[in-house]
Formats: C-alpha cells, sequence, structure tokens
C-alpha cells in the first residue's frame, strides 16, 4: 500500500489513463468517422478513394487521431519542465543522418540477404516516376511517424518516466507501449457499421496476442526495436538519433517494394510475412542494431531524478 505513494505511481497512473482513453476514443470515434467519409463521398468524388478503405483503417487513424489530441495535454501533465525533458535539444542533422542510416542498413540487410537467398528478387527494371513518387511518400510517411512517435514514446513518457525510475525500467515500460501499440491484426470487414463497431473492431485487432507465432518473434522484435531506441535517446539526451534511426526503419518498409519481390515460396519463419520486421531474420538484424548502438552511443546515460 504504500507504494501508492512512490513518485513514479503517478506518471504511471496518468500513463494508463492516457492508453485507455486513447482506445476508447478512438475506438468509439471510428464509426462517425466512418459515417462522415461515407456521406462526404456521397456527395463528391474528392473522398471517394477514402471511403473504399478497410474499417480497421478508420479504427487506427481515429486511434491516432485521439492519441495526437491527447499529446500536448499528457506532456504538459506528465513532464512540464523544460525542452531538455523531452529530447529536443542538440545539434540534429548529423545525428539524424547517422539514425536514419543505421535504420535503413538494419532492414536493408534484410532484403539484401533474401535477395541472395533467392527468397527475394530484386526488380530488374524500374519505372522511374512511380518509384519516385513511392520514395517521396515513403520518406514524408517516414519523417511524421518517426517524429510522432518518438515524441511520445521517446520524449514526452521517457522524460517522465526517467525522473523516477531506472533507465533499464522506463527502457522497458517505453518498449512495451511501443510494441503493443504496434501490434494489431488486419480484421476481416464487419457486416454492419454502428456505434459498436469500432470497439468490436478493436477487439479484433487485438487478437494476435492470442497467437504464439505471432508474438515470437514479431512483438519480440518490436520489444527489442523499443530498446534500440530508448537506448539512442538516452545515450545521446535527444531526440535526434531515434528519430533517425526510426525514420530509416520506417522508409525502409514503406520503399522496399518498389525495389524488391518477395517469393510466395520465401520462409514466413525467416523472412516474416513480408513486412520486413516479423521474422527471425529481422532479430538477429535488430540485436545487432541494440548492440551497435550500445557501442557507438558512448554518453554516460542520465542520472534518474530523486
Amino acid at each position: 500500500m504504500a507504494c501508492l505513494g512512490c513518485p513514479y505511481m503517478r506518471p504511471l497512473r496518468l500513463l494508463l489513463l492516457y492508453v485507455l482513453a486513447v482506445f476508447l476514443g478512438g475506438a468509439l470515434l471510428a464509426p462517425w468517422a466512418w459515417k462522415g467519409v461515407q456521406w462526404a463521398a456521397a456527395h463528391g468524388p474528392v473522398l471517394q478513394p477514402l471511403a473504399q478503405q478497410p474499417f480497421h483503417r478508420f479504427v487506427n487513424r481515429c486511434l491516432l487521431a485521439t492519441a495526437l489530441a491527447g499529446l500536448w495535454p499528457l506532456c504538459r501533465t506528465l513532464s512540464p519542465g523544460p525542452s531538455q525533458h523531452h529530447g529536443w535539444v542538440g545539434t540534429w542533422p548529423r545525428p539524424l543522418a547517422i539514425g536514419a542510416g543505421m535504420g535503413i542498413a538494419a532492414l536493408g540487410s534484410i532484403l539484401l540477404a533474401a535477395a541472395l537467398s533467392k527468397a527475394a528478387v530484386l526488380h530488374s527494371v524500374l519505372d522511374l516516376a512511380p518509384v519516385a513518387r513511392r520514395v517521396l511518400s515513403s520518406l514524408a510517411t517516414a519523417a511524421a511517424v518517426a517524429t510522432v512517435e518518438e515524441w511520445l514514446f521517446r520524449g514526452i513518457i521517457h522524460g517522465a518516466l526517467r525522473r523516477s525510475l531506472s533507465f533499464p525500467v522506463t527502457a522497458t515500460i517505453t518498449s512495451l507501449l511501443y510494441a503493443l501499440v504496434h501490434f494489431f491484426d488486419r480484421p476481416p470487414a464487419p457486416p454492419d457499421v454502428n456505434a459498436a463497431t469500432g470497439l468490436w473492431t478493436l477487439g479484433q485487432m487485438l487478437r494476435g496476442f492470442l497467437d504464439i507465432h505471432a508474438l515470437v518473434p514479431g512483438l519480440l522484435n518490436l520489444f527489442v526495436a523499443g530498446w534500440t531506441l530508448a537506448l539512442a535517446r538516452e545515450r545521446s539526451g535527444s531526440l535526434a538519433l531515434p528519430i533517425g534511426i526510426h525514420a530509416g526503419w520506417v522508409l525502409t518498409i514503406k520503399g522496399q517494394s518498389a525495389f524488391v519481390a518477395f517469393a510466395a515460396s520465401s520462409s514466413p519463419t525467416l523472412w516474416g510475412s513480408h513486412k520486413v520486421f516479423d521474422g527471425y531474420a529481422a532479430s538477429l538484424a535488430l540485436a545487432i542494431q541494440l548492440l551497435v548502438v550500445h557501442r557507438l552511443a558512448r554518453r554516460p546515460p542520465m542520472a534518474a531524478a530523486t
């Protein structure tokens, strides 16, 4: 009972409330967003491509929108101090570029290994216009996703918890959260969309947690990735390096289809489900990258506030 007064309990309680609010709020908002897009698409062609998207993507986007809406209040409540607590310090171009190179090298090595083993085929002829569009789209996605997610996980949450907890405990908590929110399944379309459909779909999206073959190595890989990003944030004292690494991963995952096609006969156990990060090859690549960050980022860890 005495532990309820521990200084780290308040940020943990606030973090739990934030996660619950994001999940419930996004799931409840999704049906209304879907209906709004369907209505708008019926009155004009602009939103028709969006209206044809599967319902689980509306849940995903509403979860993201809810998370973004609560990000600033969470930031002000969890870590109201100056910007260095959130990692927005230091020089950025060099560590950002180094991180991006590390991220691309880690997952790119998997694609290269797959191509050398005939599990994937490099496109021999590239149509420059579609490839350029794919690369630019992937760059924009990588920049946005890496910045927002690193601000949340390694900026706000890491900065707040690190004031009271050791680095291993902080990294474990943030890595678990990071892994969990990236581990959604893709359920089939619901037969009907009503006020409760978002909650039903969210439950279906969480089915992956009941599949041991999906948990290992998929969830484990995401956890190791989270630890790598937390270590990069801790050692460098800035978000520049983890944002660069994260952006390199996203760029590789989103852009790989423009250069590589996995063979239908490729082993899903080794190479994953063609998502690059959910096979045992990714386990090896991410473990090596964690060791590289540990060896190269030599700055002593920040002392936990007491």
